[in-house]
């Protein structure tokens, strides 16, 4: 690996003249959701991926092995290296810097070309990253140290995408490397500059398991009174602020052992394969815990594909050819059993699936999907020789594995048997839709509601007081099951779970179809305390876990009843929160010996009075808050006007920002494991908002 006391690997190719360019910069600014998929938070955060991305490239060049990251004041981020720098000559056909060229010019990079260029693998596809960040930046700086070129630091500066001067040489140096400072245009991200300091560690310690040997820092300085520029090259020894440091030498292997810390291992030994083919180079860790769901994470050149492709088909193609060979050589799967299916072989699964080839397609600019065909057959091959040698080599291990399998396969039929029974059942007894939903009127799932609430009382409010044209309420009775280990004959042989799959039409298992989802909006009103937030969390896991298109979807969304009622003689407010309360007593001019506290349910006694005018200035000086504890506790007016009713009603919109992250948490919170739950719960205590 590269350090700046140290000379790195020459790259020949690599000066100004292997700067491709393409074509002009002026779309990214009319269009930014085709370069980052979206301008609000995952957008914004897709700037860094892209400037971390360049300096990662040169890590997997093996021309760096320090990247640092940080957040600095004002919005800024500043993203530094140790690898070659990018080139400052005059290129020959703009005949302004390369690094000019890189940062304005749309699919200018050194990326294309093959052996040509500068790398030989990239994340990079179109050569876009630096001058999409740069154009829908407000001001950008880049600092090149130019040790391994012409021994130069140079300079230059941008203001949304254009150079506010020439590329200048401000020093000299034997240091090399990067270092690109930006601060995103509020114009662009209206929602604000608002980094997410858990998404950004959470990727960056991912990366660091996918670059071996590079040592990753990632700083906030936000608080800090810190310049956001510097002549220097790496800032971490500098400043005093919250930072944390990433450095892997196990690869996927760690990645594997990290995001199965929570889980019950069903064998010893984590598979792990790293192997090129057909100048394509495959890398897989896997490893079976006691738990029904898969979990398959893919990269290609280092960039998470959250929905897979050609390189997640060869892998579950040789997983599941092999387990079926092994399992028929060893005779664990005796002569008349069926094979194993797809299904099967992925329960309980947690692999790291990651390809690096020269030319690399994928399907989009975000990059969620791979497409290049090369990388199937190179991973079947690469992994399944590997896997089926592990196999031999380790009897105890394949044997776990494959009566693992063995069990999801039987699992498979008990539950396909239960389900179809379900089904038909409720097609014998024309009982289509369960007896307790209260359906809407309309036929158009765009426009119909359901309100899953908790109780017969509240089922009773809510019926009264909904829009039945567009509205539908399906009550529950108590705690539904903890589905994060049950299997699905288990689930549909709870009444409440199989009214509400029947109520939302999909199915479930492998014949879910989202097209036939009966309500656009699913929205869980449960109550304002303990049991009602269990609740809650148990209908999420069922959600997550079984109909997570309908959550990626975004269709399901949780209601926000009132906490209280505050009445002033005709005046009515009602308060989410007990800093919204303090606020509406203020604005009412209520004193403390004003308030009179009375439970749901109670009217608020009149005050005595000598006279009557003494009377009038007490009934209108008196404030009445009432406390909700249940949706139930409200009439059907209240629970309209503040709950149900489109027009002033507070909905939050579920949706999965991190897959691995949310995985996890359902792991801690839902499992069987319960020491991981104390410490994840005394950790976060302090941020629980609690109904004591």
């Amino acid at each position: 690996m590269a350090k700046n006391d140290e000379k790195a690997p020459k790259s020949k190719a690599y000066d100004a003249s292997s700067i491709t360019v393409l074509e002009g910069l002026e779309p990214v600014r009319k269009r930014p959701g085709m370069y980052i998929g979206t301008t609000g938070p995952d957008g914004l955060h897709h700037l860094i991926w892209e400037v971390f991305d360049n300096s990662r490239d040169e890590a997997m060049g093996n021309y760096a092995d320090q990247i640092e990251v940080a957040l600095l004041p004002g919005g800024y981020v500043r993203v530094a290296d140790n690898g070659r720098g990018i080139p400052t000559g005059i290129h020959p056909k703009t005949k302004v810097s390369a690094l000019e060229t890189i940062m304005t010019t749309l699919h200018a990079g050194g990326k294309f070309g093959g052996e040509g260029s500068g790398y030989k693998v990239s994340g990079g596809l179109h050569g876009v990253g630096a001058s999409v960040v740069n154009a829908l930046s407000e001001h950008t700086q880049v600092v090149v140290f130019g040790g391994m070129q012409d021994g130069g630091i140079h300079t230059q500066e941008y203001k949304i995408g254009k150079p506010l001067g020439k590329t200048k040489k401000i020093g000299t140096t034997k240091a090399h490397g990067t270092v690109v400072t930006f601060k995103p245009d509020v114009e662009i991200f209206k929602d604000g500059i608002n980094w997410n300091w858990d998404k950004i560690v959470g990727h960056l310690r991912q990366q660091a398991y996918l670059v071996k040997g590079v040592h990753i820092s990632v700083l906030d300085a936000r608080e800090s009174t810190f310049a956001a520029f510097t002549e220097s090259q790496f800032i971490r020894s500098e400043i005093d602020v919250p930072s944390m440091s990433f450095y892997f030498e196990g690869g996927l292997k760690s990645l594997v052992a990290f995001n199965n810390k929570h889980q019950t291992p069903v064998h010893k030994n984590i598979f792990y394969v790293d192997r090129e083919v057909d100048n394509v180079m495959v890398e897989v860790s896997l490893q079976y815990v006691d738990d029904i769901t898969p979990r398959i994470t893919a990269f290609a050149n280092n960039t998470y594909n959250s929905e897979g492709g050609t390189h997640i088909t060869g892998f579950k193609t040789a997983l599941t050819r092999t387990l079926n060979t092994y399992g028929r050589n060893a005779n664990l799967i005796k002569e008349k059993e069926e094979n194993f299916t797809g299904d099967d072989v992925l329960e309980g699964i947690t692999a790291v699936v990651s390809v690096k080839l020269p030319e690399i397609q994928f399907e989009g600019q975000t990059k969620a999907k791979l497409g290049s065909v090369e990388a199937q057959g190179a991973t079947a091959t690469v992994f399944g020789e590997a896997f089926a040698a592990f196999l031999e080599e380790n009897p105890d291990d394949a044997k776990a594995i494959v009566n693992k399998v063995i069990l999801a396969l039987k699992a498979r039929k008990a539950a396909k048997a239960a389900k179809d029974s379900v089904l038909r059942k409720g097609a014998l007894e024309g009982m289509t839709l369960p007896g307790k939903l209260a359906d809407c009127q309309t036929k158009s799932a765009a426009e119909s509601e359901l309100f899953i609430v908790e109780g017969d009382s509240a089922g009773g409010s809510s019926k009264q007081g909904r829009d039945r044209r567009t509205q539908a309420i399906l009550p529950l009775r108590g705690k539904i099951l903890n589905v994060e280990r049950a299997r699905i004959d288990r689930m549909l042989a709870s009444a409440e779970i199989r009214a509400l799959v029947i109520a939302m039409g999909t199915a479930i298992g492998d014949v879910f179809d989202i097209g036939k989802l009966r309500y656009h909006k699913i929205i869980l009103a449960t109550d304002a305390d303990v049991d009602g937030a269990h609740i809650r969390t148990l209908l999420l896991t069922l959600l997550y876990r079984h109909f997570r298109p309908i959550i990626e979807g975004g269709f399901v969304y949780i209601a926000q009843p009132p906490l209280y009622k505050i009445t002033k003689g005709k005046t009515v407010r009602y308060a989410y929160s007990d800093n919204e309360k303090e606020k509406t007593l203020k604005d009412l001019g209520a004193a403390a010996t004003d308030i009179v506290e009375i439970d749901a349910g109670e009217e608020a006694a009149p005050e005595e009075a000598e006279t009557e005018e003494a009377a009038k200035k007490a009934k209108g000086g008196k404030v009445n808050v009432q406390r909700y504890k249940g949706l139930g506790e409200m009439n059907p007016g209240e629970l309209w006007e503040t709950t149900m009713d489109p027009e002033r009603r507070v909905l939050k919109q579920v949706h999965v920002e991190d897959g691995e992250a949310a995985d996890r948490i359902f792991d801690i919170l839902m499992g069987t494991d319960v020491a991981s739950r104390k410490s994840f719960i005394q950790s976060n205590a302090k941020l629980a908002n609690l109904d004591v």
